[in-house]
């Protein structure tokens, strides 16, 4: 890391992440122009892509499903506590069912189709050359800001489901007659834990009271560095989403452009085009912690693998990891509609603890963490472009 790389990575850093960005907000416009200049001084060139979406989803349907889910399992506790355990056991079931399919559907395709709470809002895409980008790189540029933190919302919703599927299994040994089962005390404790576990789910309001210096200024300022770094002929494109925070409208809208189902069914995605299929998410780049490439889908070997290769030929230490329940990134949108993707990023607990809160600021975030990251964006790049090239 040069002096002169820092730099140039913490001027990007300011430029963006000293205020609130909700999507679609004067500040989220700013971010997104200030990418266009940085870009289009690297030869890029840059067009909006304009999108509409429902802001339902993103706003309410974690808390709501939360509340349901809560409700369900307390239900289902007071009817076994009583003798009701087979009708306990429908209700689990089923609702699980329910709210499986609805907050699939929200999270794909409602998020797109739901004619709640409609608004608009603009992808920055650039490009050089007169070659189709093999590979694309992606930040989200809005922020947003919730009563809880992001580490207490995941721990939130792990820990619902799993008191939902530890109500089901007691719920069928007590039907199957297992001795030892106490069913007051034990279903009344579950009901508690369910409401304990639920409270930070359904508390996910959306806010815009943090400056999302780390969520996700840190993460357009990688890309913006390594777009910087990668020479001209190098067929690698960027992708700027907004709307990441709600619902990630930016990132589904894009996979609808670029011919793939938002709710990735396997037809869709063979009808998909044969580039820019390939796709480095970046999004949160704290100071510390390690460098880590989170995945969900499949697919993703091939850029997982060169990531490993790009951080080891740097001597970075680098892991990889499944996304945690409850984190939601770009590359979920991306890799829904068949992309083979991977989100880079950088942190440890206590920087979950700040993200989506007013701790996040450019007071907690120094931007030393950047540099690195840039880099293996850009190794990362030119390994998945030479390959998609062959």
């Amino acid at each position: 890391m040069t002096v002169a790389t820092l730099a140039r990575a913490q001027e990007h850093l300011r430029a963006i992440g000293g205020a609130p960005r909700p999507a679609g907000s004067e500040a989220d416009l700013a971010a997104r122009q200030y990418a266009a200049r940085v870009l289009g001084t690297s030869g890029f060139t840059t067009r909006e892509e304009p999108f509409q979406y429902s802001a339902f989803p993103g706003r309410y349907g974690t808390p709501l499903i939360g509340a349901a889910g809560v409700g369900m399992v307390a239900s289902a506790a007071h009817l076994a506590a009583r003798g009701g355990t087979a009708f306990a056991l429908v209700i689990l079931v089923a609702g699980a069912v329910v709210l499986g399919v609805l907050g699939r559907w929200l999270a794909r395709a409602g998020v797109l189709e739901l004619p709640l709470l409609r608004a608009e809002g603009v992808n920055l895409v650039a490009t050089r050359g007169g070659t189709a980008p093999a590979v694309w790189l992606v930040a989200h540029t809005d922020s947003k800001s919730q009563p809880v933190p992001q580490a207490l919302r995941a721990a939130g919703i792990t820990g619902l489901a799993l008191t939902w599927a530890a109500a089901i299994v007691l719920a069928i040994a007590q039907l199957a007659g297992v001795p030892g089962v106490a069913p007051f005390a034990v279903w009344a404790g579950l009901a508690v834990v369910a409401v304990v576990t639920g409270l930070p789910v359904m508390l996910s309001i959306v806010g815009a009271d943090s400056d999302g210096a780390l969520d996700n200024a840190s993460g357009v300022a990688a890309v913006l560095v390594a777009a910087e770094r990668l020479p001209p002929e190098l067929p690698v494109g960027v992708l700027l989403t907004t709307a990441e925070e709600l619902g990630l409208a930016g990132a589904r809208a894009w996979a609808l452009s670029t011919g793939a189902a938002p709710n990735g069914r396997a037809a869709a995605r063979r009808s998909a085009p044969a580039t820019g299929q390939v796709a480095l998410n970046c999004d949160g780049v704290d100071d510390v912690g390690m460098l880590t490439g989170m995945h969900s889908g499949a697919g993703h070997d091939r850029v997982l693998d060169a990531l490993s290769a790009a951080a080891a030929a740097r001597g970075l230490p680098y892991r990889s990891m499944r996304l945690v329940p409850g984190i939601l990134t770009d590359s979920v949108a991306l890799a829904d509609a068949g992309w083979a993707t991977v989100t880079l990023s950088r942190g440890t607990l206590a920087t979950l603890r700040r993200v989506h809160t007013r701790r996040d600021s450019l007071d907690r975030l120094a931007g030393t963490g950047i540099p690195d990251a840039a880099a293996i964006l850009a190794d990362t790049a030119r390994r998945l472009a030479t390959q998609e090239a062959r």
